[in-house]
């Protein structure tokens, strides 16, 4: 079998392709830049934002359609049994307007703002995460969210109502041998006339068993006339050369309709290219910056269901005489859940508030709602299955089949373990917002620590960079957080805030040790940044934990119990915090990355003996050479 054709580049190309498709200019405000410069700009996110009653009132009107819809029409288990969300089910959704929440009324949509879209997919996800996964890949990533921000008022018309109403959309950008680096893809679109042909493979292609439109990524090759680069297009999927030639299955998420779609001399209209040649990269990270937030919304969704279930569980299930919620084993995982959940919710809810309004720019916000939502939605499930100890291991079918209470939480710990992967796995997540967050500083101090660089240009990044530090670091001695009479409006939350803004201020003095001490080097010390991003989550977090909070308190609406949530998120926040700040600096990276060498180099192979390999024969990545497909169409059409 030959060898997967994704192109062959090198780390430099590779990391040029990526910072070519970032937004590199900061035309608004962001609370988590200014976070990570050690500045807690509480101004941003304070007073609470709040929705505008028409909003309000058409979100709600639809949140109860949508609930009664979840409660009546989805059988979650036959989901889970029959691995396929039922066509009654997703028919049901487009009569809703369920695909339309976020395409503006006139082109038929909804045009529900973010934070009622988030509400929307935290209920559907609830009822069954596969649906959730479905509304989201269409509608965040799909077709309607690049087309919103890049369409033409053309291609807009021509396919946002059927978006709206009919049209199921999927987003096709990995392939088998490209992921987080896509310098290597190698799907192409060549012009020929007024169209293009598309040829190559794409692997994951959530929805793409089931949709109707496609967003494809392609590199187009420069030729006269033709910039060339990634670019995206709008694909018919029913489109002639269009293969599903494979539905994957999961370890969770069995209802998600994902598979592996081969493109063979497809041929796509210039008119549906969504923006230049070349910017296909930068519509689909642009798109990201807010799509991201549809997965915290079911994150923080699962956390509500798990406090539910640990709750009912706790009270009714009795050990040496008491419930086992008043053991201090179990109370204290409870604690967490109910904690965490109020954190996540206060994170999705304020960056939701913010898209909205259209003030600040939340590209880092929105990265870390995803990254701090699907970690510790994960732990959530985890702390639940361990509550509901042997009953938590078994199926909720198997529950049933004896007569309790059928509770999947083995389930949605499964259904919740992709979302460490999807949309930027947590690894790619802390090397984006660590890029984002020393922004500053490259663009200061980039030449000076670019080793392509010439004399002329270091001498010249020398001098810019010493008047930004010289300016810049004296800010960091001393602040507001050392002050007791400081954010005093927030009464007993004050302290917490006096700490974030106090580690804020410690955060980017590390960050600068660390550029100082390793220079260009830094970029390879991708364990040391996911510190730094994880202090800096957890700053976020607790910021946005105490604003909504005060928020609650405030309108009168359960303030006094938001607080103690608040409160209780925010002391396991601070030990979580002071536990990654010591890590910064003590730590085995160092002998870590001497293992992984005496790994690679076999030195360990005896540690292996004494087991058998269960895995199958057969390549670890398949083929991906073009040409006709030889497979079976799996395409399947909602009916």
């Amino acid at each position: 079998m030959s060898a997967p054709t994704a192109r062959k580049v090198s780390e430099h190309e590779a990391r040029q392709v990526a910072e070519a498709a970032r937004e590199q200019d900061w035309r608004k405000p962001s609370f988590a830049k200014e976070l990570f410069l050690g500045r807690l700009r509480l101004d941003l996110i304070h007073p609470y934002p709040i929705s505008a009653p028409d909003d309000v009132q058409r979100g709600e009107e639809f949140l109860a359609k949508l609930r009664d819809f979840c409660e009546t029409r989805i059988d979650s288990a036959r989901i889970e049994r029959e691995a396929r969300i039922p066509d009654e089910v997703i028919n049901g959704l487009k009569e809703l307007g369920a695909l339309g929440m976020k395409i503006d009324t006139k082109y038929g949509g909804l045009g529900l703002t973010q934070v009622y879209y988030n509400k929307a997919l935290a209920l559907v996800g609830s009822a069954n995460p596969a649906l959730g996964a479905l509304l989201s890949a269409h509608q965040s990533i799909g077709v309607p969210q690049p087309l919103k921000m890049f369409g033409t008022p053309e291609q807009k018309e021509k396919f946002l109502p059927r978006c709206a109403r009919t049209d199921i959309t999927a987003f096709l950008l990995t392939e088998p041998d490209v992921g987080s680096d896509p310098a290597r893809l190698a799907t192409s679109a060549v012009p020929d006339g007024d169209s293009y042909v598309l040829d190559g493979v794409k692997l994951w292609t959530t929805n793409g068993v089931v949709a109707d439109l496609l967003v494809v990524m392609a590199r187009v090759p420069r030729s006269e006339g033709h910039k060339g680069g990634i670019t995206a297009f709008v694909v018919e999927a029913a489109s002639p050369g269009i293969t599903v030639e494979n539905r994957n299955a999961f370890m969770g998420l069995r209802g998600l309709e994902n598979g592996v779609t081969r493109f063979h001399q497809v041929r796509v209209p210039a008119e549906n290219r969504i923006g230049p040649e070349g910017s296909g990269l930068k519509i689909a990270l642009t798109t990201l910056n807010t799509g991201r937030l549809s997965l915290p919304a079911m994150c923080a969704g699962a956390g509500k269901w798990c406090l539910k279930i640990a709750r009912e569980w706790s009270a009714a299930r009795e050990q040496w005489g008491k419930p086992i919620a008043r053991h201090e084993a179990v109370g204290s995982k409870i604690s967490f859940i109910a904690a965490t959940t109020f954190a996540l919710e206060a994170i999705l809810d304020l960056s939701s508030q913010m898209a909205d309004e259209d003030r600040n720019d939340i590209r880092i916000e929105a990265a870390l709602a995803k990254l701090y939502g699907s970690e510790m939605a994960w732990l959530m499930a985890d702390e639940l299955v361990q509550i509901r100890g042997g009953r938590g291991f078994e199926t909720a079918a198997s529950l049933a089949a004896r007569g309790e209470r059928a509770v999947p939480a083995e389930q949605m710990l499964r259904d919740l373990r992709i979302n460490r992967i999807f949309e930027g796995s947590t690894e790619i997540m802390h090397l984006l917002i660590a890029r984002e967050a020393v922004d500053a500083h490259l663009s200061v101090a980039g030449d000076l620590i670019d080793p392509e660089k010439d004399l002329k240009a270091k001498g010249a990044a020398a001098a810019k960079a010493g008047g930004f530090y010289a300016r810049w670091l004296p800010q960091l001695v001393a602040g507001r957080g050392q002050l007791p009479t400081s954010y005093a409006e927030f009464g007993d939350l004050a302290p917490h805030l006096r700490y974030a803004e106090r580690s804020a201020r410690k955060l980017a003095r590390a960050t600068f040790m660390a550029m100082a001490r390793w220079q260009g080097r830094m970029e390879t010390k991708q364990v040391f940044l996911g510190r730094v991003v994880d202090i800096g989550a957890e700053l976020f977090a607790i910021s946005a934990a105490c604003v909504r909070a005060e928020h609650l308190r405030r309108t009168g609406d359960n303030g006094r119990a938001a607080q103690q949530l608040a409160d209780a998120f925010c002391r396991q926040s601070r030990i979580r915090v002071e536990e990654l700040f010591t890590r910064l600096w003590s730590n085995t990276d160092d002998l870590d990355r001497r293992i992984v060498d005496g790994v690679l180099a076999g030195t360990y192979t005896w540690l292996e003996a004494g087991i058998v390999d269960p895995s199958g024969e057969g390549p670890w990545i398949a083929d991906a050479t073009p040409g006709p497909s030889e497979a079976e169409n799996v395409h399947r059409p909602i009916r």
